[in-house]
Protein backbone atom coordinates (compact mmCIF):
# COMPACT_ATOMS: atom_id res chain seq x y z
CA UNK A 1 0.00 0.00 0.00
CA UNK A 2 1.14 3.51 -0.67
CA UNK A 3 1.72 5.22 2.67
CA UNK A 4 -0.13 8.40 3.46
CA UNK A 5 -3.01 8.10 1.02
CA UNK A 6 -5.76 7.27 3.52
CA UNK A 7 -8.86 5.25 2.65
CA UNK A 8 -8.68 6.03 -1.08
CA UNK A 9 -5.25 4.48 -1.65
CA UNK A 10 -4.84 2.02 -4.47
CA UNK A 11 -4.12 -1.62 -3.63
CA UNK A 12 -0.64 -1.66 -5.14
CA UNK A 13 2.34 -3.26 -3.42
CA UNK A 14 6.06 -3.18 -4.07
CA UNK A 15 8.77 -5.81 -4.37
CA UNK A 16 12.49 -5.11 -4.54
CA UNK A 17 14.68 -7.74 -6.17
CA UNK A 18 18.24 -8.04 -7.42
CA UNK A 19 19.47 -10.79 -9.69
CA UNK A 20 22.31 -9.48 -11.83
CA UNK A 21 22.04 -6.50 -14.12
CA UNK A 22 18.92 -4.47 -13.42
CA UNK A 23 18.32 -4.03 -17.16
CA UNK A 24 17.52 -7.77 -17.35
CA UNK A 25 15.07 -7.83 -14.46
CA UNK A 26 13.41 -4.62 -15.63
CA UNK A 27 12.85 -6.02 -19.14
CA UNK A 28 11.31 -9.24 -17.81
CA UNK A 29 9.08 -7.75 -15.11
CA UNK A 30 7.75 -5.08 -17.50
CA UNK A 31 6.15 -8.02 -19.34
CA UNK A 32 4.35 -9.50 -16.31
CA UNK A 33 0.57 -9.12 -16.02
CA UNK A 34 -0.30 -7.03 -12.97
CA UNK A 35 3.02 -5.17 -12.87
CA UNK A 36 2.36 -1.46 -13.15
CA UNK A 37 5.88 -0.07 -12.89
CA UNK A 38 9.46 -1.31 -12.75
CA UNK A 39 12.19 1.07 -11.61
CA UNK A 40 15.90 0.18 -11.73
CA UNK A 41 17.97 1.28 -8.77
CA UNK A 42 20.34 0.41 -5.97
CA UNK A 43 19.72 -1.08 -2.53
CA UNK A 44 21.31 -3.15 0.19
CA UNK A 45 24.37 -1.01 0.75
CA UNK A 46 25.74 1.64 3.07
CA UNK A 47 26.36 4.65 0.80
CA UNK A 48 23.48 7.15 0.57
CA UNK A 49 22.41 8.26 -2.92
CA UNK A 50 25.01 6.21 -4.81
CA UNK A 51 25.76 6.73 -8.48
CA UNK A 52 26.10 3.95 -11.03
CA UNK A 53 29.83 4.58 -11.17
CA UNK A 54 30.12 4.18 -7.38
CA UNK A 55 28.04 1.00 -7.34
CA UNK A 56 30.18 -0.46 -10.15
CA UNK A 57 33.25 -0.26 -7.91
CA UNK A 58 31.71 -2.93 -5.67
CA UNK A 59 32.54 -0.88 -2.56
CA UNK A 60 29.14 0.67 -1.74
CA UNK A 61 27.51 -2.57 -0.62
CA UNK A 62 24.60 -1.89 -2.99
CA UNK A 63 23.19 -4.34 -5.49
CA UNK A 64 21.60 -3.41 -8.78
CA UNK A 65 17.90 -4.02 -8.13
CA UNK A 66 14.47 -3.31 -9.52
CA UNK A 67 11.58 -1.99 -7.50
CA UNK A 68 8.39 -3.50 -8.88
CA UNK A 69 5.00 -1.91 -8.26
CA UNK A 70 2.32 -4.54 -8.76
CA UNK A 71 -1.38 -5.17 -8.30
CA UNK A 72 -1.71 -8.17 -5.95
CA UNK A 73 -5.21 -8.79 -7.30
CA UNK A 74 -3.55 -9.77 -10.61
CA UNK A 75 -0.12 -11.11 -9.64
CA UNK A 76 1.05 -12.15 -6.19
CA UNK A 77 4.37 -11.51 -4.52
CA UNK A 78 4.90 -15.29 -4.57
CA UNK A 79 4.33 -15.26 -8.36
CA UNK A 80 6.94 -12.53 -8.78
CA UNK A 81 9.40 -14.63 -6.77
CA UNK A 82 8.65 -17.75 -8.80
CA UNK A 83 9.62 -15.81 -11.93
CA UNK A 84 12.70 -14.46 -10.12
CA UNK A 85 14.05 -17.95 -9.40
CA UNK A 86 13.76 -18.94 -13.06
CA UNK A 87 15.27 -15.88 -14.75
CA UNK A 88 18.56 -15.62 -12.87
CA UNK A 89 21.05 -18.01 -11.29
CA UNK A 90 20.58 -17.84 -7.50
CA UNK A 91 23.46 -20.26 -6.86
CA UNK A 92 26.44 -18.13 -7.88
CA UNK A 93 27.62 -15.50 -5.43
CA UNK A 94 28.28 -12.02 -6.82
CA UNK A 95 27.87 -13.02 -10.45
CA UNK A 96 25.39 -13.42 -13.28
CA UNK A 97 27.09 -14.60 -16.47
CA UNK A 98 29.85 -12.16 -17.37
CA UNK A 99 28.57 -9.56 -14.88
CA UNK A 100 30.83 -10.01 -11.86
CA UNK A 101 30.89 -8.19 -8.52
CA UNK A 102 28.81 -7.83 -5.36
CA UNK A 103 26.49 -5.40 -7.15
CA UNK A 104 25.23 -8.38 -9.21
CA UNK A 105 24.39 -10.61 -6.26
CA UNK A 106 21.08 -12.39 -5.84
CA UNK A 107 19.04 -10.51 -3.24
CA UNK A 108 15.46 -10.08 -2.08
CA UNK A 109 14.82 -6.93 -0.05
CA UNK A 110 11.55 -7.43 1.76
CA UNK A 111 9.20 -4.56 2.62
CA UNK A 112 7.46 -6.21 5.59
CA UNK A 113 7.34 -9.40 7.64
CA UNK A 114 4.81 -11.03 5.32
CA UNK A 115 7.17 -10.56 2.37
CA UNK A 116 10.02 -11.99 4.44
CA UNK A 117 7.97 -15.07 5.25
CA UNK A 118 6.88 -15.56 1.64
CA UNK A 119 10.43 -15.01 0.35
CA UNK A 120 11.94 -17.57 2.71
CA UNK A 121 9.27 -20.16 1.86
CA UNK A 122 9.64 -19.46 -1.87
CA UNK A 123 13.42 -19.80 -1.73
CA UNK A 124 13.17 -23.11 0.15
CA UNK A 125 10.59 -24.46 -2.32
CA UNK A 126 12.55 -23.40 -5.40
CA UNK A 127 15.77 -24.86 -4.02
CA UNK A 128 14.03 -28.13 -3.10
CA UNK A 129 12.51 -28.30 -6.60
CA UNK A 130 16.02 -28.34 -8.09
CA UNK A 131 15.41 -25.45 -10.48
CA UNK A 132 19.18 -24.82 -10.35
CA UNK A 133 21.91 -27.24 -9.29
CA UNK A 134 23.56 -26.37 -6.01
CA UNK A 135 22.51 -24.40 -2.96
CA UNK A 136 20.92 -20.96 -3.34
CA UNK A 137 23.00 -18.01 -2.10
CA UNK A 138 20.22 -15.41 -2.38
CA UNK A 139 20.19 -12.94 0.49
CA UNK A 140 16.82 -12.13 2.07
CA UNK A 141 17.15 -8.86 3.97
CA UNK A 142 14.92 -5.93 4.96
CA UNK A 143 14.76 -3.01 2.56
CA UNK A 144 16.30 -0.03 4.28
CA UNK A 145 16.54 2.34 1.33
CA UNK A 146 16.02 2.25 -2.42
CA UNK A 147 17.85 4.71 -4.66
CA UNK A 148 16.49 5.13 -8.16
CA UNK A 149 19.04 4.67 -10.92
CA UNK A 150 19.96 7.42 -13.32
CA UNK A 151 17.42 8.09 -16.12
CA UNK A 152 19.57 6.49 -18.84
CA UNK A 153 19.09 3.09 -17.14
CA UNK A 154 15.28 3.23 -17.34
CA UNK A 155 13.61 1.19 -20.12
CA UNK A 156 17.07 0.19 -21.29
CA UNK A 157 16.08 -2.88 -23.29
CA UNK A 158 13.18 -1.12 -25.00
CA UNK A 159 15.44 1.75 -26.04
CA UNK A 160 18.54 -0.30 -26.96
CA UNK A 161 17.28 -3.77 -27.97
CA UNK A 162 19.73 -4.04 -30.86
CA UNK A 163 22.84 -3.61 -28.70
CA UNK A 164 24.87 -6.82 -28.26
CA UNK A 165 24.29 -7.03 -24.46
CA UNK A 166 20.55 -6.70 -25.00
CA UNK A 167 20.46 -9.33 -27.75
CA UNK A 168 22.81 -11.80 -26.06
CA UNK A 169 21.89 -11.45 -22.37
CA UNK A 170 18.53 -9.74 -21.90
CA UNK A 171 16.57 -11.17 -24.85
CA UNK A 172 17.20 -14.80 -23.78
CA UNK A 173 15.90 -14.02 -20.27
CA UNK A 174 12.76 -12.52 -21.76
CA UNK A 175 12.36 -15.57 -24.01
CA UNK A 176 12.80 -17.91 -21.03
CA UNK A 177 10.16 -15.99 -19.08
CA UNK A 178 7.70 -16.10 -22.00
CA UNK A 179 8.28 -19.82 -22.52
CA UNK A 180 8.12 -20.77 -18.83
CA UNK A 181 5.28 -18.43 -17.78
CA UNK A 182 3.12 -17.70 -20.85
CA UNK A 183 0.03 -17.29 -18.64
CA UNK A 184 1.75 -14.53 -16.64
CA UNK A 185 2.80 -12.48 -19.68
CA UNK A 186 1.03 -9.28 -20.73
Amino acid sequence: MWPGRGATREPYQQATLGGGCFWCLEAVYQRVKGVVRVVPGYAGGHVPNPTYEQVCTGTTGHAEVVQITFDPRVVSYADLLEIFWHIHDPTTPNRQGNDVGPQYRSIILYHDEEQRRVAEASKAAAEAAGIWPGPFVTEIVPLEAFYEAEPYHHDYFRRHSEQPYCRLVIAPKIAKFLKTFPEKAK
